[in-house]
């Protein structure tokens, strides 16, 4: 009974001990947690360190020179890179598919071919050859990539046919409800999509070196298939990854960037006259209290699709073209140049056929040098994290003007705008901004005292910096 006894004592001393480590465990474990009334940062990624104040250019190969190759480009780069471009993203280099296809030459953006590059734009040398320059020239380049679809004759739809998705009758189909009748939809419930996808992306990035990718309708496919993507490509080295989409959730683990659809949309719209500028400012309020903020927008006035599909951007943007162009590139964002912007494109560029782009001297290439300047030195218009907050400035012509401030570090940029086709004397309550600015466009002082007034004439626009 005495050994019982004992025996009892000590398997209660035990359990009580492992009851005290186990409680002493948890204790800790809750110590170590984030304290959840805590802010914590949405964005989760790593952006490159370079990318803090970089510029996006467009690069439409196949009508950028009549030859529209890989070599002919490369004669363009000291003009671009004295611009002030930092990013190339080069539209889809890899070989188009041939059944179904649109046109002569048909879409980039059916691909027969993840592993290899077009014949029509060059060599894989070639490629090499660009790629290796554009960072000799200390640039950096990304590439077109379309995950969600594939040519029709893509060897894959005989390897893997599962790969694919089927409509009613199993057979295949293009992207659901779309048009896009040269192309068929992957299927990313399979497991196996996912892994050669990834595979392909990752060749890419090893063999070439290449510094990221710009990812079709990116939105189309399942936000975890970016993430992982993400993960494995960083393992490599740090990319940059733009998605073809305008949404938080491909912010916090996959891409550094999305685009601003609804930017470009509000500036098209006021600056034809459609709307006030509301909605714009409406715009603004939403970047500056709903959207991640160290998620990258990209800021547009053209791009292809705009290009191709809906009038170029003299037509989107009448008179307000330049103006709109400031703004773009001032606003929190990364501000993108389509090809042949600088040279005053001022047709829609065909998208399956030779169309090659007009080259010509024109004040939209220094417009853009003196803003991207202003870019690279001023804090205040960085990217992301790095950069300021848009804070609004009031006037007493809020319905015509738009005014806002930015700043980070020291640096301070203020933006006045009339957004509309009508002159206009506003004055800016400016009290908080008291002190002399560069006029950065005319190189004048200008002297801030507090409900300054300025005269604008229509589209016109102050950039004050300090």
């Amino acid at each position: 009974m005495r050994i019982f006894k004992t025996g009892m004592v000590l398997m209660t001393l035990f359990t009580l001990g492992q009851w005290g480590c186990q409680s002493n465990t948890q204790e800790n474990a809750m110590e170590q947690q984030v304290d959840p009334y805590q802010p914590q940062p949405y964005v989760k990624l790593s952006h490159p360190e370079w990318s803090k104040n970089a510029t996006i250019y467009e690069v439409n190969i196949r009508q950028y020179t009549p030859e529209g190759t890989f070599k002919a480009f490369e004669q363009h780069l000291p003009r671009l890179k004295a611009m002030g471009i930092d990013i190339l993203w080069l539209m889809p280099i890899h070989p188009i598919g041939e059944k179904n296809r649109k046109g002569e030459m048909g879409s980039y953006y059916s691909v027969k071919d993840y592993y290899w590059v077009n014949p029509e734009f060059g060599s894989r040398e070639d490629f090499q050859h660009l790629v290796d320059k554009i960072h000799e020239m200390g640039m950096y380049v990304i590439i077109d990539w379309v995950a969600n679809h594939s040519a029709w004759d893509n060897p894959l739809t005989e390897e893997h046919p599962e790969w694919y998705s089927k409509n009613r009758e199993g057979n295949f189909q293009p992207t659901p409800w779309y048009d896009w009748d040269d192309i068929i939809d992957f299927d990313y419930e399979q497991p196996g999509i996912r892994e050669y996808m990834t595979s392909a992306l990752k060749y890419w990035v090893k063999e070439t070196n290449i510094d990221g990718f710009r990812c079709d309708v990116a939105g189309f496919m399942p936000t975890d298939f970016w993430n992982n993507a993400r993960k494995e490509l960083d393992a490599i080295k740090p990319v940059f990854m733009l998605a073809e989409w305008e949404s938080r959730d491909l912010h916090q683990e996959a891409f550094d960037m999305t685009y601003s659809w609804s930017l470009w949309e509000k500036m098209h719209l006021a600056a034809l006259g459609k709307t006030s500028i509301a909605p714009l400012v409406e715009y603004m309020a939403h970047d500056v209290s709903t959207f991640p903020k160290n998620a990258y927008r990209m800021t547009f006035t053209d791009n292809h699709d705009k290009n191709s599909w809906e009038g170029n951007m003299y037509s989107n943007f009448g008179e307000g073209l330049e103006a709109a162009m400031v703004l773009a590139a001032t606003v929190n964002g990364m501000p993108l140049v389509y090809s042949g912007q600088e040279a005053g494109l001022d047709r829609s560029l065909k998208f399956f056929d030779k169309d090659e782009i007009a080259w010509k001297d024109h004040p939209n290439a220094a417009l853009y040098q003196k803003l991207f300047k202003l870019k690279h030195q001023n804090h205040a218009l960085w990217n992301g994290a790095w950069g300021g907050e848009m804070v609004r400035i009031y006037s007493d012509k809020m319905d015509q003007v738009i005014s806002f401030s930015r700043e980070a570090e020291e640096d301070l940029v203020i933006i006045v705008m009339n957004y509309s086709a009508s002159p206009v004397e506003v004055s800016l309550k400016s009290a908080p901004y008291k002190g002399n600015y560069q006029d950065w466009f005319s190189g004048d002082t200008v002297e801030l005292k507090g409900n300054d007034q300025f005269s604008l004439k229509p589209w016109g626009y102050k950039v004050l910096v300090k």
